[in-house]
């Protein structure tokens, strides 16, 4: 069963989706069906806009997260930034919100995230940390310019071992509003995600908040992979609140944010470029946070690693001052 004590994670999100679909035109979102299973598009021939993409991120985080746009700090420029805080990070955002699940059907690619992956269980993180569910249900979100149709639909519930009507997949392409905001809202999800890689115990973690800037919507998805990356590389600042000894914290603080890298320092999309477009050539100790704090609740010290680069991702988002 799911670590999780407060309820499935695929129903908490399933109730939020219910509430988004009683205004889809309030919400800008267009739901539809394909062999029994609910699609809704929230930025692909949908408006979507900066509300959906909140709401989009908190259905990843499968209801366990807030998420918001907030009034930017001093660093951040002139833009919004997107804010997320959790109590429950490791089902959350290791669970629910990591697109760990990269699927790929027939002529069908979409990076999968949201408490489907729960359900379905596979993957090696999932597995280590017992962040399973057996309910009925499953919501995920796919980070696509394109739907899928429905043999993808019925191999993604067969995954997930539920019935076609009991799933629903959200979709939005990062070149769009809702699909910029939800990608940059993982701020807290890249850092849990780092510490894991780099050997701390991520059970330690009791709450987490992020903050990103919102970059512009990009023109096309390879220049929204760009930037949205570039927001939390360059831009994101994280704090968590952990149960741990400061000796480890001293020790693993240092590799915690992006800079920690051989690849950091350039904005993403020449280090992609320069990769041949492929994410696994890129070191993975990059994609992670600018700066992440920690605050050890067993000895009240705090712990600061990183800075964020505006000069970095104020290039990528193409921002420029009136002369």
């Amino acid at each position: 069963m799911t670590r999780n004590q407060h309820g499935s994670l695929n129903l908490l999100a399933w109730e939020l989706v219910r509430e988004w679909l009683e205004q889809p035109a309030r919400w800008r979102i267009q739901p539809s069906h394909a062999g029994g299973v609910l699609l809704v598009d929230c930025g692909i021939s949908a408006a979507g806009g900066l509300a959906t993409g909140c709401r989009l991120a908190e259905i990843c985080l499968g209801g366990m997260g807030r998420v918001r746009s907030m009034a930017p700090a001093t660093a951040f420029g002139g833009g919004p930034t997107i804010v997320v805080e959790t109590d429950h990070p490791l089902e959350a955002c290791i669970g629910a919100q990591y697109a760990g699940w990269p699927i790929k059907f027939d002529d069908f690619f979409a990076m999968g995230s949201g408490p489907m992956r729960l359900r379905r269980g596979r993957e090696a993180v999932l597995v280590e940390h017992q962040l399973h569910e057996q309910e009925a249900w499953a919501v995920g979100v796919l980070e696509s310019r394109q739907f899928p149709s429905e043999s993808v639909c019925q191999q993604i519930a067969a995954e997930c071992q539920v019935q076609l009507d009991h799933l629903c997949l959200l979709i939005a392409p990062v070149s769009s509003l809702a699909g910029t905001v939800q990608v940059v809202a993982r701020s807290v999800e890249t850092a849990i995600h780092k510490l894991h890689a780099i050997g701390f115990d991520i059970r330690q973690i009791r709450s987490a908040w992020g903050a990103a800037p919102l970059p512009p919507v990009a023109v096309n998805d390879l220049q929204g992979i760009g930037r949205t990356n570039d927001a939390i590389l360059y831009g994101a600042e994280v704090t968590c609140w952990v149960h741990a000894d400061d000796d480890l914290l001293q020790q693993l603080g240092p590799l915690a944010p992006s800079c920690s890298s051989r690849d950091y320092g350039r904005p993403f999309a020449e280090i992609f470029s320069a990769f041949d477009y492929d994410f696994y050539k890129i070191d993975p100790l990059l994609f992670s946070p600018a700066v992440v704090n920690f605050v050890n609740l067993r000895t009240g010290r705090c712990f600061r690693f990183g800075q964020t680069r505006p000069d970095l991702f104020g290039k990528s988002f193409g921002c420029e001052s009136a002369s």
